[in-house]
């Protein structure tokens, strides 16, 4: 059996988020092909909405964007009526998609070299 390591999303991938009401949409992009399963296995819509139970999203749907190593996250209810009903600070939802990548996940301990923050910085462009 593999030895698993416990890691933080944002190690992984990196997401963008954007709004249409109070619709959240959260793109979640691998930083590479190899993390693209772990995601798929671990960060299904149900966890997301136990993730994000504090805002007590409705409807959370998950599509797969496999040929892009990526997902794409839509959550309904979550932005307090949309940004122009809100009187919070992040009526858009950017700061969601910093809360999503906080998420911890199970990484079999051989792939952590691929980790964003163990990849050589500088004069190598990354295939990825």
């Amino acid at each position: 059996m593999r030895q698993k390591v416990e890691v933080p999303l944002h190690r992984l991938a990196h997401a963008r988020s954007g709004d249409k009401g109070n619709r959240l949409n959260i793109a979640l992009i691998c930083y590479d092909p190899a993390f693209y399963d772990t995601i798929s296995e671990q960060v299904s819509a149900e966890r997301v909405a136990a993730h994000f139970a504090a805002r007590q999203p409705g409807d959370v749907v998950r599509y797969e964007l496999p040929k892009l190593f990526a997902f794409n996250y839509v959550l309904d209810r979550v932005l307090e009526g949309g940004v122009n009903a809100s009187l919070g600070l992040d009526g858009h939802g950017k700061s969601l998609s910093f809360f999503l990548l906080m998420l911890k996940v199970e990484l079999d301990a051989a792939l952590l070299g691929r980790c964003a923050d163990q990849r050589p910085q500088g004069g190598t462009r990354d295939p990825y």
